[in-house]
């Protein structure tokens, strides 16, 4: 008789519990396809409101792997003096990568990049620009700021080298003093390379390069855009598949 009470306040909380259990599952989910699709370059405006003042406009955006429109093409800023470019900068065609450095997506992405300008030698030239996620990605400002800092005091080759031993060594964690040893590493003081990054020297072009990805259409990481010499652009949201990658750039030749 003295186990009825127990029974039916089991009873009672067990529904409770299992209400809790489904809503939290849910919400996790949510959060789990927000980071998805913001690393992958897919627009995150599928999940958060659409009054969301930190989604980009989506209304600058083509299809995924789509050929972009004339207007659309105009918004991708032209290559300059002060981007980072690895092979011919008389090439036919330009790959231009809005990348994170704490990007998971992004190292796998990396040596795509560097296979299409392997193999299409001086045709094909890769432009790598920032786009921080920085509320998924702590670290990844800082990094975007001390590659910068890089490229100053060694050019384009010790920028690519520092590029190049971040995503390798990505998934073993990262923060400003793995930057810094990576510095030295590329051929450049790592001390001078902190002082710069302490000033924040860098921190507007980072940004800068970011709000112009954002209108031209990057709305996460990796996206990338493919550039003829005819002015024509396509984009590519995401860690595309070299044989992706090929078909456009081969349509872009």
């Amino acid at each position: 008789m003295a186990e009825t009470p127990q029974i039916k306040l089991t009873d009672r909380v067990v529904p409770v519990l299992l209400v809790l259990v489904i809503g939290m599952a849910f919400a996790l989910g949510v959060m789990w396809q927000k980071v998805s699709i913001l690393e992958t370059g897919g627009s995150p405006s599928k999940v958060a409101g659409a009054g969301d003042p930190t989604v980009p406009d989506s209304g600058n955006q083509a299809p995924p792997n789509g050929k972009l429109s004339e207007d659309q093409a105009k918004r991708i800023p032209p290559i300059g003096d002060d981007d980072h470019l690895k092979g011919n900068r008389d090439a036919q065609v330009f790959l231009i990568e809005y990348s994170d450095f704490e990007c998971p997506f992004c190292s796998k992405f990396h040596p795509t990049a560097q296979q299409a300008v392997d193999e299409y030698g001086g045709k094909v030239a890769w432009v790598y620009r920032h786009f921080p996620l920085v509320s998924l990605h702590p670290n990844a400002q800082s990094g975007a700021e001390a590659s910068e800092c890089v490229f100053e005091l060694g050019g384009d080759k010790a920028f690519w080298n520092f590029a190049d031993k971040v995503f390798s060594v990505q998934d073993q964690g990262l923060s400003n003093e793995v930057f810094l040893k990576i510095a030295g590493e590329a051929g450049v003081s790592s001390d001078s390379v902190k002082t710069c990054l302490e000033g924040g020297k860098f921190k507007d072009k980072v940004a800068d390069q970011q709000s112009a990805g954002e209108t031209a259409g990057v709305t996460g990481t990796p996206g990338s855009f493919i550039v003829n010499k005819n002015g024509e652009a396509w984009l590519l949201p995401g860690a595309v598949p070299f044989e992706n990658l090929k078909s456009v750039i081969e349509e872009a030749l």
